[in-house]
């Protein structure tokens, strides 16, 4: 723990900004020392705006840039996204050989940049207080501090441990609550229970911290995304009641976007349908860079190694509006693969980062009504952004496990590229299921391609290539490869865990 968290990073990157809610304006490092920083509660914030920059965009290789590279795994490790192994980044993650080594640089960067963050917070409540400044600015600055520390414990959470209705008494990773330096002693691991139940204090207190709170910028977290991160906790510890009232409250003032914006490339934090999310521009555009992978359709984009399984197409019906998004790649090396054009590039080659949408809240209310008991009220909601996207209503079986099963797979469908896929695995205790894209006699399916020159020709369709554990193993519930690994830097340097 010794190595990994340090002070001097977290006021560093603070030092480097100044408190503005319309945007992140850079200061020279030298122009203020830490007491000056904690000062007043204005210039405190700049603490919470620094790592919010550094949380996003700086990182330690192109495929590690902020919280996005959290994501990206997420979604790499699932089932519906097929990987192009030959492309950089992401292959290792999609063949379950990349987190569960902790010798690698992804685990390394992910745990220092949650629990740097969260030692920058910890810098923040613990001097919040004692700043010169109104009570309303006080309260702002500590409630967003306590939101996003939670949302970093919520990340550790759900990728260090298997779900809490496995187990929630099994030991994760190490809570820390006050500022550490290089001299601090390293904590025991924390079981999930003692976590949740610091992320579920941690927001509640938020929530009544920022009540007074209006924000001007969606970067900035106000009680809409607190009341999301809520509804999120409560669905990973089956609080179904508390989850469908906080969805409620978090998806207010933010209507499902129409059918025509869907198709916009979601890359626009100004979306109505968008809670929260980090805004990009020309200057500050380092978490752009997730768009290489998730892009497949733009000609700027380099990677474009985030396709779709075929299977998963599939799952859609032809009338929905995210169908036509699906379309077969012609272009050379790359034929046979099915493009899903969800995420595009700005024109600048930029594109906003989203977090929190209002559907992921209407999945979230329907799935907690649903496990609940409550089947018609599930249905109901479910329909609505079932509406929304132009798809047919659900009419099938009113069956508890049946209407579950529904919203799943509609999470699947309305999240893809948005960083849910293994934390759904891990939450619900599935499994990964990725199927080669062959017939039933084993052959592979033709799909009928349009070349650049115009020609259109039939050839073999392609979709996953990973079909197994490193070990060979069959892909199976509640496996470790589902797992973060803790770096091995910070198990020889804190003995505690």
């Amino acid at each position: 723990m010794k190595k990994i968290l340090y002070i001097s990073f977290a006021l560093a990157a603070a030092l480097s900004f100044v408190s503005c809610e319309s945007d992140l304006e850079t200061a020279p490092t030298n122009q203020a020392s830490e007491e000056e920083i904690f000062k007043t509660a204005e210039s405190a914030e700049t603490v919470i705006n620094g790592a919010w920059a550094t949380f996003n965009d700086e990182g330690t290789t192109y495929a590690n840039i902020g919280y996005s590279t959290v994501l990206r795994t997420s979604d790499a490790m699932g089932s519906d996204v097929a990987v192009l192994t030959n492309k950089y980044g992401f292959p290792s993650a999609y063949a379950f050989t990349d987190l569960v080594n902790n010798t690698g640089s992804r685990p390394l960067f992910i745990w220092s940049m949650l629990y740097s963050t969260i030692n920058n917070m910890n810098n923040v409540i613990a001097r919040i207080d004692a700043t010169e400044g109104s009570q309303d600015k006080k309260d702002q600055v500590k409630g967003q501090a306590k939101a996003l520390r939670a949302f970093c414990y919520l990340n550790l959470a759900s990728f260090y441990q298997f779900s809490y209705l496995k187990d929630k008494t099994a030991l994760a990773v190490p809570v820390y609550t006050v500022p550490t330096t290089t001299g601090s002693v390293g904590g025991k691991r924390a079981s999930l229970e003692e976590i949740y139940t610091l992320i579920k204090t941690d927001l509640s207190e938020a929530s009544n911290l920022l009540q007074n709170y209006t924000r001007n910028n969606k970067d900035k977290i106000d009680r809409s995304v607190v009341n999301g991160l809520l509804a999120r906790t409560y669905l990973n510890t089956g609080e179904w009641s508390k989850a469908i009232a906080a969805a409620q409250i978090a998806k207010a003032g933010y209507p499902l976007m129409t059918p025509e914006k869907y198709k916009e490339g979601f890359n626009d934090i100004s979306n109505g349908e968008w809670i929260w999310g980090h805004g990009q521009t020309a200057e500050q555009s380092g978490e752009s860079y997730a768009f290489h992978y998730l892009d497949v359709s733009s000609s700027g984009s380099y990677y474009y190694s985030f396709m779709a399984d075929p299977y998963f197409k599939d799952l859609f019906d032809t009338n929905d509006i995210r169908y036509s998004l699906f379309s077969w790649d012609g272009l050379p090396g790359r034929e046979g693969l099915l493009r899903y054009a969800k995420f595009k590039f700005k024109a600048n080659l930029i594109a906003d980062i989203v977090f929190m949408r209002a559907a992921e809240m209407y999945l979230i209310e329907a799935e907690a009504e649903a496990r609940n008991g409550n089947v018609t009220n599930a249905v109901a909601v479910l329909n609505q952004l079932k509406s929304a996207r132009n798809a047919n209503l659900y009419t099938g079986s009113l069956a508890q496990n049946d209407v579950i099963k529904e919203v799943l797979i509609e999470r699947r469908k309305e999240l893809f590229g948005e960083g849910f896929s293994l934390s759904d695995i891990i939450r619900t205790q599935g499994t990964v299921v990725r199927k080669p894209y062959t017939n039933a006699a084993g052959q592979p399916i033709q799909v009928q391609i349009t070349t650049p020159n115009g020609t259109v020709k039939t050839v073999n369709g392609r979709g996953h290539s990973i079909f197994a554990f490193p070990d060979q193993t069959a892909f199976a519930p509640n496996s470790r490869y589902y797992l973060f690994s803790i770096p091995q830097k910070e198990i020889e340097n804190n003995p505690n865990l």
